[in-house]
């Protein structure tokens, strides 16, 4: 294993941005920066054992200090979506930013995604970042420490832990916003990618991507990757909730599992990517919203169902349905949650 470092710009607010790259013996690698501790490349070997750079992501430490496309970044302090960016809590009632039509998405102008975040600790496998988030950041109440730990094993897989912590009462939601392309990043779109989510519903949402509180199943639907299915498979159908999103945007309940929480296959490259949570939803996003071919590293450009994420989190809008998992911080209740991308060939 190996940890390597190179200055690679400034962030707006003058601090240093680094480069960091994790590396092991079997040809992965993995490299981050501070600013969103965002993934700007994921290389792993492919079925013919050619380096594959499988994330997508922009040019320069300038492109991430803007991140239109959340490209590999952290989101919060909320990831997903709140209705009309308004919510009750600890007895009051609270507006944030509406930054996407009437409602909020992932932190808006506030975002941790546009954020220094100092390295608090190294090793030669692992790198931690931390964020200070004090109350009223962003509109939100209650202060936040947020760690966020990238670790990476001998056999391929990239963890990432996070570990939220509060001195009073909050609410959170972090997920890393990657977009993955297992033929390439700069390969075209994932529609003969092959999906396995294990997860019998998925939380219904209206014509604003705002959950319902309906859990709507997915047998027999567009919706059912129960079973290898690929991208391109359904997405074109007549289901609403395609129609609402412009493709796949929705959060799946996830089931608990013995194995593999979810996949994603490319019978190009031959790389198999699992997914192992503890998180109790993943929102599966096919970047419906990438129509203008969006300017990305070594000159690619990358356009519509150019990628897809895999977003484990909690579920949209839960702050405001009781019927959801709660993503509240308490002082003697922190947030742990840990997410697993393993890569293979078959």
């Amino acid at each position: 294993m190996k940890l390597e470092k190179q200055l690679w710009g400034t962030a707006k607010t003058g601090e240093t941005v680094y480069r960091y790259k994790l590396s092991n013996e079997n040809g992965m690698s993995v490299e981050l920066c501070n600013i969103g501790c965002s993934i700007l490349s994921i290389i792993v070997p492919d079925k013919n054992g050619v380096p594959t750079d499988v994330a997508l992501a922009y040019e320069t430490c300038d492109d991430y200090t803007r991140n239109p496309a959340s490209f590999g970044c952290v989101v919060g302090r909320y990831g997903n979506r709140i209705h009309g960016g308004r919510f009750s809590f600890a007895g009051k009632t609270w507006q944030l930013e509406q930054n996407e039509g009437n409602n909020h998405l992932h932190g808006a102008s506030g975002a941790y995604s546009r954020r220094f975040w100092p390295v608090s600790e190294e090793s030669k496998d692992a790198l931690t970042f931390r964020l200070e988030s004090p109350d009223g950041d962003g509109g939100y109440p209650g202060d936040l420490v947020a760690c966020v730990s990238y670790r990476l094993s001998e056999d391929n897989a990239l963890s990432i832990s996070y570990h939220i912590t509060t001195e009073t009462e909050a609410f959170c939601n972090l997920t890393n916003h990657c977009y993955f392309n297992l033929s390439g990043h700069d390969a075209g779109d994932v529609l003969d990618h092959e999906i396995t989510i294990t997860a019998d519903s998925i939380t219904e949402v209206d014509a604003e991507s705002i959950p319902t509180g309906v859990f709507l199943p997915v047998a027999e639907t567009a919706f059912d990757f129960c079973t290898p299915k690929s991208v391109g498979q359904d997405i074109g159908g007549d289901h609403p909730q395609l129609a609402f999103g412009g493709g796949y945007d929705h959060n799946y309940v996830l089931k608990e599992t013995d194995g593999a929480n979810a996949s994603a296959y490319s019978p190009k490259s031959g790389i198999l990517m699992e997914v192992f949570t503890n998180s109790p939803g993943l929102q599966f996003y096919t970047a419906n919203s990438l129509e203008e071919k969006e300017a990305g590293k070594g000159g690619a450009h990358y356009g519509n169902r150019g990628g897809f994420c895999m977003e484990t989190q909690f579920f949209p809008d839960s702050i405001n349905q009781p019927s959801f998992p709660p993503c509240t911080v308490k002082k003697d209740a922190p947030q742990d949650f840990c997410t697993t991308y393993r890569f293979s060939v078959k």
